[in-house]
C-alpha cells in the first residue's frame, strides 16, 4: 500500500511517483521507457516528474506521448531553469513546456535551483501562471534552509507546495533541518535519486541482510527496495526514482508493500549514519 502526502492545498497523492531524468534520450528505448510510465499509471503511481532542461525538452515530450489520453490519471510536474525564470521567461517556458507535454496544464511547476533572478520576480510570474489556470501550484527545487527563509522573506509564505531535493540513504545530510524546515512549512519534500548514484549504495552489506528478511508481491525483496522504502518512510516525503523498463517499475512499485521494522532501522543507521551536524544541501 502506497502511502500519500498532501499538499498544502489539500492534494493529496502517492507518496511513490515516477522520475524521468535522462528519459528520452535514446530513441531505442523510447518504447520500453514508455511503457514503464504507462505501466506504472497503472500501478497506481500518479505522479509523473520532468524538466525542461531533461534532454532539452526530449523528456517531457515522451512524457508528453506516455500520457497521452490518460492525462487526468496524472499529477503532471516539470521544472524551469532558474536563468529562464525571469518575469517574460516564465511565461514563455511554461508555455512551452505545455506544448511539449501535449497538456493544457501542469499541476506543479518547480523553479529548478536558485539563479540570479530575484525572488519575487519568479515567485509574481509564478502566481500568474496559477491565475491564469496554466499550473495547480508552484515550487522549487534545490533549495535549502536559507533560501526557504529567504522565500518566505519575497513574500511567498504558505504558497510553495514543494521542494525537491537529492536525499537517499547516501545523502542524508538533510535530516539535520531540511527535511523538518519543509514540513513546518507544510511544504512537499520530492526526493530524487532516493536508490542513490552509480549503484555503490545498492551493495551495502546492511541493505542486502534486510531485504533477506523482507518479501514483497515479488518474492524477496531486494536492496534498492529497502533503499527506497526507507525513503518512503518518512511523513511529508514524495519519492521519484526513475525506472526506464517495466521490470524496474514492478520493482519500485512492490517497494511500498516494505515495511521496515525499528531494528532495520538501527541497523541502517549504524552502518550509515544519520548527520550530527549541519551539512551543505548536496545537488546532481
Amino acid at each position: 500500500m502506497v502511502n500519500s502526502v498532501t499538499f498544502p492545498d489539500g492534494a493529496c497523492q502517492p507518496a511513490l511517483g515516477m522520475g524521468t531524468w535522462a528519459l528520452g534520450d535514446a530513441a531505442g528505448r523510447r518504447e520500453q521507457e514508455i511503457a514503464s510510465l504507462r505501466l506504472g499509471l497503472d500501478l497506481g503511481l500518479r505522479v509523473i516528474d520532468t524538466a525542461e532542461m531533461y534532454g532539452a525538452g526530449r523528456s517531457e515530450r515522451l512524457v508528453g506521448e506516455a500520457i497521452a489520453g490518460r492525462r487526468d490519471e496524472v499529477f503532471l510536474v516539470t521544472k524551469i531553469l532558474p536563468s529562464n525564470a525571469s518575469r517574460a521567461g516564465v511565461a514563455e517556458h511554461c508555455r512551452a513546456s505545455l506544448r511539449r507535454l501535449g497538456t493544457d496544464r501542469v499541476d506543479l511547476y518547480l523553479l529548478h535551483w536558485r539563479g540570479g533572478v530575484p525572488l519575487e520576480e519568479t515567485v509574481e510570474a509564478f502566481e500568474r501562471l496559477r491565475r491564469d489556470g496554466l499550473i495547480g501550484a508552484w515550487g522549487v527545487s534545490n533549495f535549502d534552509v536559507g533560501d526557504l527563509d529567504d522565500l518566505a522573506r519575497a513574500g511567498a509564505a504558505g504558497s510553495c507546495a514543494a521542494n525537491q531535493i537529492l536525499y537517499s540513504l547516501d545523502y542524508r545530510g538533510v535530516e539535520f533541518d531540511l527535511l523538518e524546515a519543509d514540513r513546518r512549512r507544510s511544504i512537499v519534500t520530492m526526493a530524487y535519486s532516493p536508490l542513490g548514484q552509480g549503484g555503490d549504495l545498492l551493495r551495502q552489506p546492511v541493505l542486502e541482510r534486510i531485504a533477506g528478511r523482507h518479501e514483497t508481491s515479488l518474492g524477496p525483496a531486494t536492496p534498492a527496495q529497502v533503499a527506497l522504502a526507507w525513503v518512503l518512510r518518512q511523513p511529508g516525503v514524495l519519492a521519484i526514482p526513475k525506472a526506464g523498463g517495466v521490470a524496474h517499475m514492478r520493482e519500485n512499485a512492490a517497494a511500498a508493500e516494505l515495511v521496515l521494522t525499528a531494528e532495520d532501522l538501527e541497523a541502517i543507521d549504524r552502518s550509515i549514519p544519520p548527520p550530527r551536524r549541519k551539512v551543505p544541501l548536496a545537488m546532481i
